[in-house]
């Protein structure tokens, strides 16, 4: 619906003889500073169809240039070989997907790229919920441009208390198509997916967004939970191409649709942790130092006792705490990205990554 800018479409799944769990792969902004989980994944997949060939992980955008030509071929045999069939022609996809944290539920659907902005600032119906990094954006546009299909791992969050747009069609499961159900490689739990097509059903769907919208007093909709990397590039590929199309192109050029998953922001699966930031290229000592110099010119105060916002700091087996106090930030995070996004452009040595998990980033920290 134009109002809401989410569309119904035809989704793509694998054909009968195509192993599913081979076939599903982690979003290719997952393990960006383990390189060794995608060698084990590609060993685990071998020659099988896979949607890891047809993505550009971000631990390996140093070979882009290689890859990208092979994404786009990939792309091309997997039509042309009967790789992938319509799962559904128009309509969206219910899933269900097992973790540790329960059943996490949600809607695969397209979304119209025209209402959405990833710039800081933006009052669209689809906002992002973290700064972009310009650099990444790039690669990413170059895998669109040539290629034949859409892969999506973006997820939009959706502030539903009343659980009134997913929740009733998991509801009715039983009487909606069964379209897979797999399990998922490397330990990433279960899958299960329903074509939802029933025009009453469909419906439904839209008829719950509109209600929800009308209660959204900043004409906020949707939050980008997850992928707004890949969301910000579907974006400015489209407004790339926009202009060299006509109004009539531009109203059904596929370029215009993002395909996303629509998720309820209370729903009890659905976790939400730390995004731990990794500092590549640096003396964790001479860091150290120069956030303290960072914090006397704010006016700040940093001390290794309680007090203020903890910020952990771990490198080379050392850990600290600092104390921040007097940041106009709420959170910790902030005042960290904030001291980050200063230093960066003046140590073009250095990369910063962003990971999950406390283990992860202190295995990270202890690495040479």
């Amino acid at each position: 619906m134009q109002d809401l800018f989410i569309r119904t479409g035809e989704l793509l799944l694998p054909s009968a003889g195509v192993d599913p769990t081979a076939w599903a792969c982690v979003a290719c902004d997952q393990y960006t500073s383990q390189p060794q989980y995608w060698r084990e994944a590609a060993a685990l997949v071998g020659d099988r169809p896979s949607a890891l060939q047809l993505i550009l992980p971000e631990a390996m955008l140093d070979e882009a240039g290689t890859r990208i030509p092979d994404i786009h071929r990939a792309m091309r045999d997997a039509l042309a070989q009967g790789t992938l069939t319509p799962g559904v022609k128009d309509g969206f996809i219910l899933t269900e997907r097992a973790t540790d944290a329960g059943k996490r539920l949600g809607i695969v659907a397209l979304m119209d790229l025209d209402g959405y902005d990833y710039r800081a600032g933006s009052q669209t119906l689809v906002r992002a919920t973290e700064g972009t990094i310009v650099e990444r954006i790039p690669p990413r546009v170059a895998v669109r441009r040539g290629a034949a299909l859409e892969l999506s791992h973006v997820l939009l969050l959706m502030d539903d208390p009343l659980m009134r747009v997913v929740e009733p069609l998991y509801a009715r499961r039983d009487r909606l198509t069964l379209l897979y159900d797999f399990p998922l490689m490397m330990g990433g739990g279960h899958l299960r997916g329903y074509a939802v097509t029933d025009p009453a059903d469909v419906e439904g769907v839209f008829a719950a967004l509109r209600a929800l919208k009308e209660r959204q007093s900043d004409g906020l909709l949707f939050a980008v939970g997850d992928g707004n990397h890949s969301l910000a590039a579907a974006k400015a590929f489209w407004e790339e191409i926009r202009p060299s199309l006509s109004p009539a192109g531009q109203a059904d050029h596929p370029a215009r649709l993002a395909m996303v998953e629509l998720e309820n922001i209370h729903d009890g699966a659905l976790v939400f942790e730390p995004i731990h930031r990794v500092l590549c290229g640096a003396d964790g000592d001479v860091l150290l130092a120069e956030m303290a110099a960072y914090a006397r010119r704010k006016g700040w105060t940093l001390a290794t006792s309680d007090g203020g916002q903890p910020i952990r700091v771990a490198f080379g087996g050392k850990a600290a705490v600092l104390s921040v106090g007097g940041s106009p930030f709420p959170l910790a995070v902030g005042t960290l990205q904030a001291f980050l996004d200063d230093w960066l452009p003046d140590h073009p040595g250095a990369s910063l990554d962003y990971v999950h998990g406390d283990d992860t980033a202190l295995s990270l920290a202890d690495a040479p």
